[in-house]
């Protein structure tokens, strides 16, 4: 029996995003984002109702600032005590796991999705999902990017503006694009 295109996504093999199950599943984590976006300013950073339900795991005294954007939400795990800033966006085709303590930057963006590098197979939304792991205290920064298949380590601060496309290790500073460890510091990747 052949797999469905959400059974390739979480089986990380090539699957069409231009599947009408995948579009269901987009639409509830639109209709949740809109919802926490429409939540009374009194409770800035509450994470809402519709919201909370759709992530696989949400850790206690969590904060979501809106707005705030995801593509599912099943596949992202957060721990407890994680400040997520305005204007987040999580691509969550795959695993996105963002461990206790860690801190998002406004506009900070993570995507699991990449797509195919042959332009017809791209127009006809063929992608392959990888994880991104982010551990426990982690600081990243401003409009930071971490890219698909990305792990950093526990500790870790990514500096404003980074675009992370490798793996970062256990307590590193990295900056720039590609963000790389600043001369003089502990090696990031």
């Amino acid at each position: 029996m052949a797999l469905t295109e959400l059974e390739k996504m979480q089986a990380g093999e090539w699957y069409t995003c231009l599947d009408a199950e995948l579009e269901q599943h987009r639409m509830v984590a639109r209709r949740a984002v809109h919802e926490h976006g429409l939540l009374n300013p009194d409770r800035r950073g509450s994470v809402g109702p519709g919201l909370a339900a759709l992530f696989s795991c949400l850790g206690e005294d969590t904060y979501i600032e809106a707005p705030f954007h995801c593509a599912y939400g099943f596949n992202i795990e957060i721990g407890a005590c994680v400040y997520i800033n305005a204007g987040c966006t999580i691509l969550d085709s795959g695993s996105v796991r963002i461990g206790t303590g860690t801190l998002l930057g406004p506009n900070v963006q993570i995507y699991c999705a990449e797509h195919h590098h042959d332009a017809k197979k791209r127009a006809a939304g063929l992608e392959i999902a990888r994880p991104v792991d982010i551990g426990k205290d982690v600081w990243i920064g401003g409009n930071a990017v971490i890219l698909p298949g990305v792990s950093i380590g526990d500790g870790t601060i990514v500096g404003a503006g980074s675009v992370v496309t490798r793996d970062v290790a256990p307590s590193a500073t990295v900056v720039g694009n590609p963000a790389t460890a600043p001369s003089g510091s502990k090696t990031g990747q």
